[in-house]
């Protein structure tokens, strides 16, 4: 007995040996301006002459909590504040390519960055400018960088179903210059999964994959949702799903990838700590997971840091961390060549 302690001690000094910015992953989860860096957010401020809410311009991240509707708006008031300074192609163009270095420094080799066109539109000439200019900005910085790079659309469900259908008209139109799905973010308390129906079904036929949110300011219920009335192929968060074994069991057949954002849920207030996020639930349930930083301007970690959640505060060894990413790149739409580079990768960190 005392041996195989000893053993188990050994092994977890071993999993402790290597780094997870070394790990080859994919992300999925990653919003436009919440992507910026905040000294780029100060820099353009200053430019423009925007004064930023207070909590925008300390040293560490804002205190939210968005688990009621002020809380929410609060969250929104402070993400349209960073938003706003952005305004010309140039910035644009920073922000992709930033965006780009800080993920291949955490080992990252394939994102899929999501915006929504319409709210950069007014100040960059329009939806169709604007748009172009967001995949213009990601196809440069992908060339220079070495990073894959995609985009996925995303409407807002807070604004009406004509919108999103327009916009899903406009993703499939523009499918061959990189854009790869099809989303609907903003507060899922507001606008019914089902009256975006015929918005995802354009994307879906136009080729898209379909990835709305759901279940992190509600229940499982929103999960549900989005699988019934949006056919979804990934859900954006998912994490309430863990209180419905049997919606656990119904994504785990599926093989729908959730895109789980651990220190995003405890910013918001979805759960008190990191260790109460339900990651191994899913994770055990055979969910597939890819772990997202969401907004890093506003949480304060990007993808790498979710990963030492998971390490550190729900145990999991690096041959467990090596399936996370695996289940990442599994649940891109990277071409099939990319990712088996990418799964190789992850083999070669694990066997170093």
């Amino acid at each position: 007995m005392e041996r195989v302690r000893d053993e188990r001690v050994r092994d977890v000094r071993d999993e402790r040996v290597r780094d997870v910015r070394d790990l080859p992953k994919a992300h999925l989860h990653l919003h436009f301006t919440g992507s910026m860096r905040p000294t780029t957010l100060l820099e353009l401020a200053d430019k423009y002459g925007v004064r930023l809410p207070e909590a925008l311009t300390g040293a560490e991240p804002p205190k939210l909590r968005a688990t009621d509707e002020r809380g929410w708006f609060r969250f929104q008031r402070l993400y349209d504040a960073a938003r706003s300074c952005l305004r010309e192609p140039e910035d644009i163009q920073r922000l992709v390519r930033e965006a780009a270095e800080e993920d291949l420094r955490d080992g990252s080799r394939w994102l899929e960055i999501q915006v929504d066109p319409t709210s950069y539109a007014p100040r960059l000439g329009g939806l169709i400018p604007a748009l172009e200019v967001i995949l213009d900005a990601v196809e440069s910085a992908s060339r220079e960088t070495g990073l894959g790079m995609r985009v996925l659309v995303a409407a807002n469900r807070m604004k009406h179903p004509l919108d999103a259908r327009t916009l899903a008209r406009l993703a499939v139109r523009y499918a061959d210059r990189g854009i790869v799905g099809f989303g609907l973010s903003n507060d899922e308390r507001r606008g019914m999964a089902r009256d975006f129906d015929r918005a995802f079904a354009i994307a879906r036929d136009g080729g898209l994959l379909a990835a709305p949110h759901g279940g992190e300011l509600t229940g499982p219920s929103s999960v549900r949702d989005c699988l019934d009335d949006l056919d979804a192929a990934r859900i954006g968060h998912g994490v309430r799903a863990a209180e419905d074994p049997r919606l656990l069991k119904r994504l785990a057949d599926r093989g729908v990838t959730c895109e789980v954002c651990p220190a995003s849920n405890v910013a918001l207030g979805v759960y008190e700590k990191p260790e109460d996020v339900p990651l191994r639930t899913l994770f055990e349930a055979g969910v597939p997971i890819a772990l997202g930083a969401d907004d890093p301007l506003l949480f304060g970690s990007r993808l790498a840091a979710q990963y030492d959640i998971a390490r550190n505060h729900h145990d999991f060894t690096d041959a467990e961390l090596a399936e996370l990413a695996r289940q990442s790149v599994r649940g891109s739409a990277a071409p099939v060549d990319v990712q088996r580079k990418m799964l190789a990768g992850v083999d070669e960190w694990l066997a170093g």
